[in-house]
């Protein structure tokens, strides 16, 4: 599917990781099936603990299964919202507008990890450190959906709203109970060109050596 080094540009990879952006308007063109399944694709690629390969994907496209998923989950962030003594009509907009967003998305991914292939262990801490292993895991495969996205001109925004309700996302989408919900991602054409948001420098998120030591 992707060139080999010999054959990139030299800033090929540069430009695709710098003009990634999160698209969270889409034009009303379909996403082709054979483009999501490349990012998909793509998703195979990245590296795994133990090279388990703990991620599982949902694509959903039908708009009826988009419109109870985005609903359900609206429900659920509903009532934490009212937790979190959010006024009503705040609320109410807040939770229009993530119906809206994904239910009018062309395509979601769902993207969820499952612990059967991880190293199992006996006490709770090591146990923390398989799941957390499995999370970073899937965090590199959806790096990789998001880059084939930009690259494949298809625009796309990561949300980790399944993580607030995984067993909303369970029941809708019929998964397994061992299957946990991560993250949600949209796809399609972008309607929108947003500018990049700024960056950290380098001397501040990076050190030589030792923790705080200048590059």
């Amino acid at each position: 599917m992707f060139p080999v080094r010999s054959h990139l540009k030299e800033d090929f990879i540069e430009n695709i990781i710098k003009g990634r952006r999160s698209i969270r308007s889409f034009s009303s063109k379909s996403a082709p099936q054979d483009l999501i399944l490349k990012l998909i694709d793509a998703a195979r690629w990245a590296p795994s603990a133990h090279n388990a390969q703990p991620w599982r994907f949902i694509i959903i496209a039908d708009p009826e299964v988009k419109r109870r998923l985005a609903e359900a989950m609206a429900s659920d962030w509903l009532r934490d919202l009212e937790k979190n003594h959010v006024p009503p009509e705040d609320s109410r907009k807040l939770v229009e507008g993530s119906i809206k967003r994904f239910s009018e998305a062309p395509v979601l991914i769902v993207a969820a990890i499952t612990m059967r292939e991880m190293h199992k262990y006996p006490d709770r801490r090591r146990q923390r450190f398989e799941h957390l292993m499995a999370t970073q895991s899937l965090a590199a495969a959806i790096q990789n959906i998001l880059l084939a996205a930009h690259a494949e001109g298809l625009g796309a925004c990561w949300f980790c709203a399944p993580l607030f309700c995984q067993e909303t996302v369970r029941k809708i989408l019929k998964m397994p109970r061992d299957i946990e919900p991560q993250a949600l991602i949209t796809v399609g054409y972008p309607a929108e060109s947003p500018e990049p948001p700024p960056r950290k420098p380098l001397k501040e998120i990076a050190f030589k050596d030792y923790w705080g030591a200048n590059l």
